[in-house]
């Protein structure tokens, strides 16, 4: 089999897995996932009850050698500052990171496709000096590396979230160049994934505090004669700090976050059907586009903070279809 070229039918793995949004992205390609690795407990049983397999746990403590062979490698892995002293050692300088256990792996296995993703400040963690040693490192072991910034309510889901996606292709492809979807703009709202009134009913914020801005009917509407695909907000609870922000339906949700407070913290709040609520856990889900099938066996605080922490389905899959068509 000639090395060089990628297969129809590849292998994956899913590192710092989650609850499996990259899984989910490349099955739909026909990609088959060879092993998976996450130490979170709650994310282990999430992706146990959807997958039929627990991630292994501390990828650190694992061996590249124990780890099949992969066509892609895949990881939405953490932003950690390296520790770097001017010596510029480049693979050693991620020693002590878990991007190590990223490169250490990619370094055994030589994958045709490294698949990566991060928050957005990324690009300027620690003053941009993560970000080039990141790069460094990825070209020092043969590959050519692409980056980007997207965001997700450009490519059909109705969540904010701005987020950094790496591309990484073994050099002996010859993909000198490379570029990352163009946006969908699908006209998506808020309003179209939600839930009924009867299953929400335990999500609804009642306070005392709640304020709305008089010019809500006045908001700007975009070209297209309909609300923007962004969040619109209408009003605060309390004195509208994090978590206390009330935005319409008819726009798009803010960023799910896995922490922070405040009486909608996580989720944001928004004005429903004439009162004001988080989202659900399946609305959550909804929003970073996982299946209605995709079960979450978990509580609702533990749900709420997997999905913050999750990948974008729908942009991950728009990002692989460049990659395959750029293979072909």
């Amino acid at each position: 089999m000639d090395k060089k070229k990628f297969p129809k039918k590849f292998s994956f793995i899913d590192l710092f897995a989650g609850i499996g949004g990259f899984r989910i992205a490349l099955e739909s390609f026909g990609g088959k996932c060879v092993f998976s690795s996450d130490w979170d407990k709650q994310a282990q049983m999430t992706y146990e009850a959807n997958f039929g397999e627990t991630p292994v746990g501390d990828i650190t403590k694992i061996n590249e050698k124990d780890i099949a062979s992969h066509n892609v490698l895949c990881a939405g892995f953490p932003c950690q500052a390296f520790s770097i002293s001017g010596k510029q050692k480049g693979f050693e300088d991620t020693r002590g990171t878990l991007f190590f256990d990223i490169a250490r792996i990619t370094k055994h296995h030589k994958p045709q496709i490294l698949f990566l993703e991060n928050v957005k400040n990324f690009a300027r963690h620690d003053g941009g000096k993560t970000l080039k040693v990141v790069c460094d490192v990825i070209d020092g072991i043969g590959y050519n590396l692409f980056y980007k910034t997207l965001n997700a309510s450009h490519y059909g889901v109705p969540q904010s979230r701005e987020r950094i996606y790496f591309v990484g292709f073994r050099k002996d492809l010859g993909v000198k160049n490379f570029d990352f979807p163009k946006p969908t703009f699908k006209r998506i709202k808020l309003k179209d994934i939600l839930e009924s009134p009867a299953k929400t009913k335990k999500y609804v914020i009642k306070r005392n505090d709640i304020k709305f801005y008089d010019n809500v009917s006045k908001l700007k509407k975009d070209l297209f004669g309909s609300y923007p695909l962004s969040p619109i907000q209408i009003g605060t609870i309390n004195k509208g700090g994090q978590g206390e922000r009330i935005y319409s339906i008819e726009g798009h949700a803010i960023t799910l976050s896995a922490y922070g407070g405040g009486a909608a913290s996580k989720t944001g709040a928004y004005l429903v059907n004439g009162v004001v609520r988080k989202l659900s856990p399946r609305e959550c889900a909804r929003v970073m586009g996982f299946p209605d099938d995709f079960e979450v066996p978990v509580t609702d605080g533990q749900a709420y903070k997997l999905f913050g922490n999750s990948v974008v389905v729908p942009v991950l899959k728009n990002v692989f279809k460049e990659i395959i068509q750029k293979l072909k």
